[in-house]
């Protein structure tokens, strides 16, 4: 099945969820957000599954999240807490609380959001031409605090200060070097890499693996984030997404 540009297909014992935006790079929008938070509570509650493969179609895991969406919304405070605290996050929460292992299939951009999406993930497998990063300064704001604190843990605090305040892009050899990346393969191999995890994941003990993810999640912290989105409607927000969207250099 399909809904709000997420696919979804049960084959066996295995789940495949599939973003499904090829014409924005899978880019994730609000209602893909939803969609993701409602797919991986279900998967949480099938107790014959025992993989879930995560990837973009057509190329691509995740170019980000759908800019065209952000001016209805960004510039107010309220609606931007709502944003990420609600519809983000609680669609990263979902798929951190899944006790089914989980394994993101990366290929082509995974960035921003897509990055955010991969280090939720249990098992990274990445292709040789993925490239990987959170340029969000260009366009004026800064990550949200918890979804900054799931990338630092997964990245590193060194790879997650050089994206976000450098606007670097990384190569999957460059993340395979920090643990990040499990795999990193041809292009052309990706697919059989793909299968043989998930059959070496399946054949393992399912109750196993399930307590295995409950040991090994980290407790999350808490985060003080009553002013973490006051610059809603500060300039420098405003011009960084009307820049991108006007297909111009933002002038900050």
């Amino acid at each position: 099945m399909s809904e709000a540009g997420i696919g979804v297909c049960l084959d066996g014992h295995v789940c495949h969820v599939t973003l499904d935006v090829p014409e924005k790079y899978n880019a994730i929008n609000r209602s893909m957000w939803r969609a993701l938070r409602q797919v991986f509570s279900d998967i949480q509650t099938q107790a014959a599954l025992r993989c879930v493969v995560l990837s973009g179609a057509a190329g691509n895991f995740c170019a980000g999240g759908d800019i065209a969406e952000y001016p209805g919304f960004r510039f107010d405070a309220s609606a931007l807490r709502h944003f990420h605290e609600v519809e983000v996050w609680g669609a990263l929460e979902a798929l951190l609380a899944c006790d089914v292992p989980v394994v993101a299939v990366i290929d082509g951009a995974c960035m921003g959001a897509g990055l955010e999406l991969a280090a939720s993930c249990d098992v990274r497998l990445s292709s040789r031409r993925a490239r990987f990063g959170a340029p969000i300064g260009k366009l004026g704001f800064p990550m949200a605090p918890r979804e900054a604190a799931l990338v630092a843990g997964a990245l590193g605090a060194s790879v997650a200060r050089s994206m976000l305040l450098a606007a670097e892009i990384y190569t999957p050899e460059q993340l395979a070097a920090t643990g990040f990346l499990t795999r990193v393969v041809p292009e052309a191999d990706l697919a059989a890499v793909q299968a043989k995890m998930v059959q070496r994941i399946c054949g393992l003990g399912p109750n196993a693996a399930r307590r295995n993810k409950i040991m090994l999640r980290q407790i999350q912290q808490q985060y003080e984030t009553v002013d973490a989105y006051d610059f809603a409607d500060a300039p420098e927000h405003r011009e960084g997404i009307h820049a991108f969207l006007d297909k111009r250099s933002p002038v900050f």
